[in-house]
């Protein structure tokens, strides 16, 4: 194989890894939260897979979103947005809260 050649299989192989990453992004979900509520409420999530979540805080006051059932723990400040990652986690049903706001900032993820 000539330089030319050795150049454009690297490339190739580049462009193929880069793919490879940007096709491995993990599926989003949206939680929005106003008048310190979750919505939606019950959140279907794939098992097994590693997800992306966004979580909108549309209240004037800031929210930590927490869960005992799985890792999470993100304070997201008021009219603002924060990404967290979850999973992988088993088929089941996981509880998560607004630690700030906890009698009415629930809901549940459930993982089918």
């Amino acid at each position: 194989m000539n330089y030319a050649g050795s150049i454009a299989l690297g490339l190739l192989l580049s462009l193929t890894t880069l793919g490879s990453a940007v096709a491995a992004e993990p599926a989003a979900y949206t939680l929005v939260l106003q008048n310190h509520r979750y919505q939606p409420t019950e959140l279907h999530i794939p098992a097994d897979t590693r997800v992306k979540l966004e979580v909108i805080n549309k209240d004037p006051s800031p929210e930590e979103f927490e869960s005992n059932d799985f890792p999470a723990e993100k304070i997201i400040m008021p009219k603002s947005s924060a990404t967290l990652f979850v999973g992988p986690l088993k088929a089941g049903r996981y509880h998560f809260y607004g630690d700030f706001h906890q009698p009415t900032a629930q809901g549940t993820l459930i993982v089918e």
